[in-house]
């Protein structure tokens, strides 16, 4: 595995590696070099030269610097000059580079193949609002997608997923980047009504996909079209347990959910961290069990699998003694 650097003026580094492993999930080969202002060069290359000693020898080594010409990457650049056919420094640092360099490791194993897939992500990164004021280029993002369209065939889905705050960081970023969808698709009756949201999940989507909300019953359809979508893989995102059995229920053809995120609110029960219950949850995790599907019970790719039984049945015994006090 490629070990990554991440350097910065001040608390930045540490800051943003923080960032990173809220939505990619902690990491491997990681250090965060900071450089503060009782320091000199001395103290930032001997701080530098102890984050690479973490790493094993032979690893290739990619800095993420702040800034080009900075303290840091000088710093890093007197090092890197002995390792120039094992090590790269990219400058410029922000969150969608270190996250793409996250996702990266799980295909490649070069830090020169890493540090040059890295930077359109980077560049990708920088959006303004209003978008009048981004500057005017080719539309490829739509030329990509209309090249998708209008194949026989179905879709392809590449992630069912239930998470009640449905297209956010973890999914725009870690899964997109490990299942390339061509489309992601919010699949809610609610969020379908709202134009608001809906604006906001179009806005929120990654670069080169596009993303949709459809009421349930549409993507019922959609689902039994086999005109139209030969090319696309689909990522779909459900709000509720309940939106995803009616869409099994009418013919989306899932084998396996992935449960993320399931909001608390009054009433339920937690048993993790990340996943809340009432009764109704727990029967209609139960009905997808008997309709013949599996779950993959994690926030990132990184994490290891959760036990599914083992959340529902505890989830039922804690619902029990609250219904019983």
């Amino acid at each position: 595995m490629v070990g990554i650097v991440i350097a910065s003026h001040g608390e930045f580094a540490k800051g943003i590696m923080q960032s990173g492993s809220m939505i990619f999930g902690e990491q491997e080969k990681v250090q965060a070099v900071t450089f503060m202002p009782n320091e000199g060069p001395d103290d930032l290359k001997a701080h530098l030269e102890a984050a690479v000693a973490t790493f094993d020898a032979d690893d290739d080594v990619l800095f993420l610097v702040d800034l080009w010409g900075g303290s840091p990457f000088n710093q890093a650049n007197g090092l890197f000059e002995a390792h120039k056919d094992k090590w790269a420094i990219v400058t410029g640092l922000n969150l969608p580079m270190l996250i793409e360099a996250y996702a990266s490791r799980l295909s490649m194993t070069s830090a020169h193949e890493i540090a040059a897939h890295i930077i359109d992500e980077a560049k990708a990164g920088v959006r303004v609002k209003p978008e009048d004021l981004e500057p005017k280029e080719a539309p490829k993002a739509e030329a990509k997608q209309a090249a998708n369209t209008g194949t026989p065939g179905k879709f392809k889905y590449v992630l069912a997923r239930i998470d009640s705050r449905l297209l956010h960081g973890q999914v725009a970023t870690t899964w997109s980047k490990t299942t390339n969808p061509t489309r992601i698709i919010v699949i809610s009756d609610n969020v379908a009504k709202d134009e608001l949201r809906t604006n906001l999940i179009k806005q929120a989507a990654p670069g080169g996909i596009k993303a949709h909300v459809v009421p349930i019953d549409q993507m019922i359809k959609l689902a039994k079209d086999d005109q139209h979508f030969g090319k696309e893989r689909a990522l779909l995102l459900f709000e509720s347990p309940q939106d995803a059995l009616r869409a099994v229920e009418g013919g989306v053809p899932l084998e396996t959910i992935n449960v993320g995120s399931m909001a608390h609110s009054t009433g339920k029960v937690q048993p993790n961290t990340v996943l809340a219950f009432d009764q109704d949850d727990i029967d209609t995790f139960e009905k997808l069990k008997e309709k013949g599907i599996k779950f993959d019970v994690r926030k990132v790719p990184s994490d290891s699998n959760g036990n599914m039984d083992s959340i529902l049945k505890k989830a039922q015994s804690e619902l029990d003694k609250q219904n019983n006090k």
